[in-house]
C-alpha cells in the first residue's frame, strides 16, 4: 500500500521500519527539527533521521491548518496514513485524505490513559498491564474506534524507559499486521473506563519522602528516566531512576543502610541515581566514595 507516515520521537521509529519494510511509504512528516546540545544547533527528530537513512522524503511542517499543506498531502494519493507520536493535530481534511483514513499507534489499551503520557501514567498509577491500540482517529482526543490490541505486563522493576522501548516493538509488530488485513471492523471504545494521561508536569518530580513507600516507588520508575523523580542530597538535586520495594521502616527520609530510604510507610532501595553533571550510575558504584547523609530531603 501506499503509506503516509507520520511520527516524531524515537517510540516511532520501529514502527517506520516495520512499515518500510512492506510498503510503499510514500512521505514522512515529522516535527521541524528543534535547537538541541550546548550550541543549540537545529536537529532532526528521531523519525527525520531514520527516514533519511531509509531514503524517503521528509516533510516538516510546522501546523497542518493551512489548505496548501492540506492539499500537498492529500497529492500523494495515499491508501492510508500512519501515525506515532507526531506531535501535531490532525485537522478534518488531513484525517480524510487517505483512502483508508488515519491510523494512530496508542501506547495504552485505550480508553484508558487518553491523551500525551500514557506510559508514565500507567506506571504511576500502579497498573498491572498495559498495551498498544491501533486506532481509526477522528477529530476527538483519542476517542476513535479500535482495529487491534496486544497486552504487556507491567513488571515491579519496570521503568517508563522499559516499558516505552518494549511497547516501541509492540507496536511496530502490530501495526504491520492490522495494515496487511485492511479493511478491518473497528471496535467503539466503551464509555466506562476513560481516563486521561495529563502531560507530565515537572512539579511532579520532586519526592515528598513522607508518602507511602508504593506511591514513591511508581514515581520513580514512571518519570525514569524524563524528567527524572529527584531528591535533595546535602544540597544538591539528585535524579532516582529505579527502585525496588523493600520491608523496612523509619523516620521519612532517613537512610536505612546503602541508598535503603525509609518513607512515610515502608521503604524503597534506589538501585540507579544519576547526580548532576554526572551519567546515570548503580547504587553501588555511586556509594563508592560517597557517603549519604542521616537524611534525604
Amino acid at each position: 500500500m501506499r503509506v503516509i507516515f507520520m511520527g516524531t520521537p524515537g517510540f516511532s521509529v520501529p514502527a517506520l521500519r516495520a512499515i518500510a519494510a512492506a510498503h510503499d511509504v510514500v512521505a514522512v512528516y515529522s516535527q521541524p527539527p528543534r535547537p538541541a546540545g550546548r550550541g543549540q544547533t537545529a536537529r532532526p527528530s528521531a523519525v527525520h533521521a531514520e527516514a533519511d537513512r531509509l531514503g524517503i522524503a521528509v516533510r516538516t511542517p510546522a501546523r497542518l491548518g493551512d489548505s496548501e499543506a492540506q492539499a500537498a498531502l492529500a497529492a500523494l494519493d495515499a491508501d492510508v496514513a500512519v501515525v506515532a507520536a507526531y506531535g501535531l493535530i490532525l485537522p478534518q481534511p488531513v484525517l480524510d485524505a487517505p483512502r483508508l483514513g488515519c491510523l494512530n499507534i496508542h501506547a495504552s489499551l485505550l480508553p484508558r490513559w487518553r491523551g500525551a503520557a500514557p506510559i508514565q501514567r500507567a506506571l504511576m498509577a500502579g497498573d498491572a498491564e498495559t498495551g498498544i491500540a491501533i486506532m481509526q482517529m477522528e477529530a476527538g482526543l483519542d476517542t476513535g474506534p479500535v482495529l487491534a490490541a496486544a497486552r504487556t505486563p507491567i513488571g515491579p522493576e519496570d521503568t517508563a524507559a522499559d516499558l516505552h522501548d518494549r511497547l516501541a516493538r509492540l507496536g511496530a509488530d502490530l501495526i504491520v499486521e492490522v495494515l496487511a488485513a485492511l479493511p478491518l471492523a473497528a471496535t467503539p471504545q466503551p464509555e466506562d473506563g476513560v481516563t486521561y494521561a495529563a502531560k507530565i508536569d515537572k512539579a511532579e518530580a520532586r519526592i515528598d519522602w513522607s508518602a507511602p513507600a508504593w506511591q514513591v516507588d511508581r514515581q520513580i520508575r514512571g518519570l525514569s528516566p524524563f524528567p527524572g523523580a529527584w531528591c535533595d542530597i546535602d544540597g544538591e538535586r539528585v535524579k532516582l531512576l529505579r527502585s525496588r520495594l523493600i520491608e523496612a521502616g523509619g523516620a521519612p527520609g532517613e537512610v536505612l543502610s546503602g541508598f535503603r530510604v525509609a518513607c512515610g510507610e515502608g521503604a524503597v532501595e534506589i538501585i540507579e541515581a544519576q547526580r548532576q553533571g554526572k551519567r546515570p550510575m548503580s547504587a553501588g558504584e555511586m556509594l563508592r566514595g560517597w557517603r549519604l547523609p542521616a537524611r534525604l530531603g
